[in-house]
């Protein structure tokens, strides 16, 4: 079986799809996704919920089991800071994520001290040593996303955070947020040994000059889920002023829809 750590190697660009619920799951699996990566964002909404560190445990817990039972291919899941500022707390939620399934995570710093991140990434690391998951933890650290710093300092910060981050024990850093290629280029090129994972976004370079740059992983994020959403929303509108739900919009027939679900069988999902 594929393991999620070896879609990182050098001279691989592993392309991730995000998924918010178990039918994107499975419907981007099988259009050949070589992994499953969720997003924070869509998984909250699809189950009534802002993004934010807003999602209940046992909530997050369901929707996992119910990922990982329609799929085959490694699942990564998007646990934002761990959902506490507690170390301890965000160490359990890891250990739960990992029994839903999970043999990776990100985890971010968002606005909070860069050794707050450490120690998460820390009792991550010892969640996943308990339980013997091989744990793929990509850090996510949010200079550019979030504009911490001036835009000349980004590059440096982000490599100084980039490097205590590793020493905790992440495996990965995504960078959401940066797209110059120099700047991309010179992340890369002083974190070899950390496989850098972007986010997509308008301007982003193209997939071949993401390779040249030695861009290891690129994440649609919450787009799909947008998208989904956008279209879902146009159709309704559409619907509630005509009765009309025929349109130029792409539909994918019951049959083919079944067809994906047919053959995992009915397995029951634990209670939450």
């Amino acid at each position: 079986m594929t393991t999620f750590r070896s879609l990182h190697a050098p001279g691989q660009l592993l392309l991730l799809p995000n998924a918010w619920d178990a039918g994107s799951a499975r419907l981007i699996e099988a259009r050949g996704a070589p992994a499953i990566a969720t997003t924070s964002a869509g998984l909250a909404w699809s189950r009534g919920y802002p993004d934010g560190d807003r999602l209940p445990g046992r909530v997050l817990e369901t929707a996992l089991a119910e990922i990982a039972r329609v799929v085959s291919v490694p699942l990564s899941v998007d646990v934002e800071g761990g959902y506490s500022s507690d170390p301890r707390a965000v160490g359990e939620t890891v250990r739960s994520v990992l029994a839903a399934g999970a043999v990776g995570i990100n985890l971010e710093d968002g606005s909070g001290p860069p050794e707050l991140l450490c120690r998460k990434i820390e009792a991550a690391r010892t969640a996943a040593e308990q339980t013997g998951v091989d744990l793929f933890v990509n850090a996510r650290c949010d200079v550019y996303l979030r504009r911490l710093v001036s835009p000349e300092s980004a590059v440096a910060e982000t490599l100084a955070r980039a490097r205590r981050y590793h020493a905790a024990g992440c495996d990965g850093l995504f960078v959401p947020g940066a797209r110059e290629a120099s700047e991309i280029r010179e992340m890369t090129g002083s974190l070899a040994e950390l496989p850098v994972n972007l986010l997509w976004l308008p301007g982003l370079p193209g997939l071949a000059e993401l390779r040249a740059l030695a861009v290891r992983r690129l994440s649609a994020g919450s787009a799909l889920a947008q998208r989904a959403y956008g279209a879902a929303a146009r159709a309704a509108q559409r619907f509630l002023a005509s009765g009309d739900c025929d349109a130029a919009d792409v539909a994918l027939a019951n049959p083919e829809m079944n067809a994906l679900f047919a053959a995992v069988g009915s397995a029951a999902i634990p209670a939450g």
